[in-house]
């Protein structure tokens, strides 16, 4: 599992709805780019989610994380966030709709598990 940076996209199920990335820490960096650490990456916007219409809400905003935080690894106290975070999005309908990791930012550093 890969730790995840400020480079990571980050998307809804839907695909094309990305998240919003900005890094809760400026401690630590991999190449120049900070580690995602807890609560990364709740309650961040997300852009261009496609799923609209009639009384269906599209995917704006990520929901607490409900898995994907190194129990190993922290900054500051803060857990660290690995490439396998994921929770729900605000989009219709509730609690089935997720985001997830696409890509975590950079392939240097994981965790051994």
């Amino acid at each position: 599992m890969y730790l995840m940076t400020e480079d990571a996209r980050v998307v809804c199920t839907h695909e094309l709805g990305i998240v919003d990335i900005a890094a809760g820490q400026s401690l630590v960096t991999i190449e120049g780019r900070r580690v995602l650490v807890e609560p990364d990456p709740a309650g961040r916007a997300i852009g261009g989610c496609p799923n609209v219409g009639p009384g269906i809400k599209a995917c704006l905003t990520t929901l607490v994380v409900k898995e994907g935080y190194s129990d190993l690894l922290r900054i500051d106290g803060k857990r660290v966030c690995l490439d396998t975070v994921t929770g729900y999005t605000d989009g219709t309908p509730p609690g089935i709709v997720k985001y997830k990791v696409n890509r975590p930012g950079q392939r240097l550093a994981r965790e051994m598990g």
